[in-house]
């Protein structure tokens, strides 16, 4: 990959880079990239399947189609390998137990880790945001729920590819 350097700034692969290199990587690593964004087999292989991408948006619509079609299968498999979001350290500990007890309550009717994007959170807003969002859902019946949790999936797996499309430090 060739990496972009500026005087003063530790040099890193650029964008256009990063995608040439997944285009052009070999299947297996393709895969074993975009299971680190969304742990779907199918998705995976379908995203995989249609490089070369000509541009990053180009990916992430092809990465939010193959999210859309999802099975119920496809989505046990993804919810299976995904945990409650990283949230800040610091947070008062009744919060924090609060967030344990409306996590176990969740799984206890859902079956499933909760899932949520908080890209574009602020991380100070992160724990109410969770909290707000777990005691909301629970009110869901569990197909509407996976509604939610697939759309939520959806937008996890853009996020992640976002950030590992524009490396460290970008």
């Amino acid at each position: 990959m060739t990496p972009t350097h500026s005087p003063g700034r530790v040099a890193t692969p650029s964008l256009p880079a990063v995608l040439d290199a997944f285009n052009s990587a070999p299947a297996d690593e393709a895969r074993a990239f975009l299971l680190s964004c969304l742990r779907s087999l199918r998705w995976a292989d379908r995203v995989a399947a249609h490089r070369p991408y000509p541009t990053a948006d180009a990916l992430l619509a092809a990465s939010d189609e193959a999210a859309y079609d999802l099975t119920s299968t496809d989505l046990s498999e993804a919810l299976a390998a995904e945990t409650m979001p990283a949230l800040p350290d610091g947070g008062y500990s009744a919060a924090h137990m609060a967030m344990d007890a409306a996590h176990a309550a969740y799984e206890a009717r859902f079956g499933h880790a909760f899932v949520i994007c908080l890209d574009g959170l602020p991380p100070t807003e992160a724990l109410d945001h969770v909290l707000a969002g777990i005691r909301s859902r629970l009110t869901n019946d569990p197909e509407e729920e996976r509604v939610v949790a697939a759309e939520e999936l959806r937008r996890l797996a853009r996020g992640r590819l976002v950030s590992s499309l524009r490396g460290p430090g970008l």
